[in-house]
């Protein structure tokens, strides 16, 4: 008896190593939150109309639940976006992979799926086309634990040297185009946002 069926648009995280038949991965939607899906694995001569996932990709699943259990089956996958900028340099690879694992690790509660939904959207895009993946990471981190509730501007940023509080304004608040902040200052500032959220909230980030 086949299982209930599920259409949503997902964005994928991760990718888990092969089973003989499937994949699996990691999607994240705006209604469900991350989910595990399974694809299989395409034949020695794959239909053009066949989609691999790729990580990072935005897509539109048709999806098939098992019988029991909370496995997913992809049944239709179309390509929205294919973020293929992210894959050409390291350091964006490193960072979206960074931002997409916090994520999947950290899939907040379920009235906040869209918005994080939304922020990944955003934060791909920009991952592929800018040249300071670093401060995309770091306003990303910084927005994802705002949206979660937790009180940045009221404890993080007092805590910060007042040296650093005007820098920390600047990279969180100016638009990506106008930084020139040097990336040694900007891994600092992200150490230390990583080291207040390690201490003062349940991410987990290691």
């Amino acid at each position: 008896m086949p299982g209930p069926t599920l259409t949503t648009d997902a964005l994928v995280l991760r990718g888990w190593p092969p089973t003989d038949s499937f994949r699996a991965f990691t999607v994240f939607t705006p209604d469900r939150g991350a989910m595990r899906v399974m694809q299989r694995l395409p034949g020695k001569k794959p239909s053009a109309a066949h989609l691999t996932l790729d990580l990072f990709d935005e897509v539109s699943l048709l999806l098939e639940g098992a019988a029991s259990g909370d496995t997913w089956f992809v049944k239709e996958a179309r390509l929205l976006t294919r973020h293929a900028g992210i894959g050409r340099r390291y350091e964006a690879l490193l960072h979206a992979s960074a931002l997409a694992t916090l994520v999947a690790r950290n899939p907040g509660a379920d009235e906040s799926h869209a918005t994080i939904h939304a922020l990944l959207r955003t934060a791909f895009a920009a991952f592929a086309a800018s040249d300071r993946p670093d401060i995309v990471y770091l306003k990303c981190l910084y927005r994802f634990a705002q949206d979660e509730g937790h009180p940045l501007k009221q404890q993080w940023f007092p805590s910060l040297p007042a040296t650093d509080r005007p820098l920390a304004t600047a990279l969180i608040n100016q638009p990506l185009a106008a930084q020139t902040t040097p990336p040694a200052d900007v891994t600092r500032l992200r150490q230390r946002l990583e080291d207040y959220l390690r201490h003062h909230t349940e991410f987990h980030l290691d």
